[in-house]
């Protein structure tokens, strides 16, 4: 028996091998999708490991070291498009770890404002200077002309996502 007929294949090798309309468009999107998962993943397990911090709950401190005088948990909610039920329980588990204060406004104590820690903040610069070499790791085999041309190239596609969401789908292509 032939061994590659016994290799496990990806998605993206399974919708080459079919036949149909826009097998380039999908390859690409299951090729951006894996490359996502990948370091997406590796992030997750390195944050885990050597900070016991979760994706999500960096996220939220990057968001505050962006906003040095803090910011309602509304506008933490939008600025990372998740629910108020899910920021308050990433707030609770950070303000109980002592790396973010929590207040309620002096104008309406249902409106809670959020800001990191002198603690929390230099838990987050440790944890982005990792994040950052983790990054310059995984991209260590890219040289700056190949980044250059990916960039230009994920804009484009950016650009083109845009306007397709914008159009409701509809671009024109059938």
């Amino acid at each position: 028996m032939d061994n590659l007929a016994a290799t496990p294949r990806d998605a993206e090798t399974r919708v080459a091998e079919r036949p149909g309309d826009h097998v380039a468009e999908l390859r690409l999107w299951l090729r951006l999708l894996t490359c996502t998962t990948l370091i997406e993943g590796e992030v997750r397990r390195r944050l885990r490991e050597e900070f016991d911090i979760t994706l999500p709950r960096f996220d939220v401190l990057a968001q505050l070291d962006k906003a040095r005088g803090g910011m309602t948990l509304g506008e933490l909610s939008q600025r990372m498009m998740v629910s108020n039920g899910n920021i308050t329980g990433l707030v609770d588990r950070l303000v109980g770890d002592g790396l973010i204060a929590r207040r309620a406004s002096p104008r309406d104590r249902r409106v809670q404002f959020v800001k990191l820690t002198a603690a929390g903040q230099r838990a987050f610069r440790a944890m982005a200077r990792a994040n950052g070499n983790w990054i310059s790791e995984i991209f260590a085999d890219l040289d700056a002309g190949d980044i250059e041309a990916l960039m230009r190239l994920l804009a484009k596609t950016k650009a083109s996502a845009g306007k397709a969401v914008a159009a409701g789908g509809h671009n024109g292509r059938r």
